[in-house]
């Protein structure tokens, strides 16, 4: 049976007031054999999310290592599986910032699949330069607490 397909609105995302919506497919690579998302792959997810709530915050993370030496390393995570995400699921990766602290930014996320949430994350995130912590650069830190 062939179908209209239901297609995600904006692969960049929506950064609004409250928090960064990215909105993804589940592909087949992301499932296990019985066509649910294998646990890893809800990091990949939020990793998506972080990256572009960072990107739609006007950061260039690429020009940001380039010209500053400065890049971002997970340093903690924790995750909360609820619900499974399945094949050909849309699903909605919600980034929110938190504390600002030093080289650390605290991060919130949450996938949903329309209005129930599927699995919450709580993310330390550290600035560092040359392998080593490094406080997060002042037009950072101020685009992020407007964020």
């Amino acid at each position: 049976m062939i179908e209209k397909a239901q297609t995600p609105p904006n692969f960049g995302g929506v950064l609004n007031d409250v928090c960064h919506m990215l909105p993804l497919r589940v592909y087949y690579e992301d499932t296990d054999f019985s066509g649910i998302v294998y646990h890893a792959n809800y990091l990949r997810f939020f990793e998506r999310g972080r990256t572009e709530f960072i990107r739609a915050l006007g950061v260039d993370q690429l020009a940001l290592h380039r010209e500053e030496g400065i890049a971002f390393a997970v340093r903690s995570i924790q995750v909360e599986f609820m619900r499974p995400a399945l094949m050909d699921d849309i699903i909605e990766v919600e980034t929110k910032a938190g504390e600002v602290r030093g080289p650390s930014l605290h991060l919130e996320q949450t996938i949903r699949r329309g209005e129930e949430v599927l699995t919450t994350a709580k993310v330390l995130v550290v600035c560092i330069r040359n392998g080593r912590p490094q406080r997060l650069p002042e037009s950072l830190r101020t685009v992020l607490s407007r964020a």
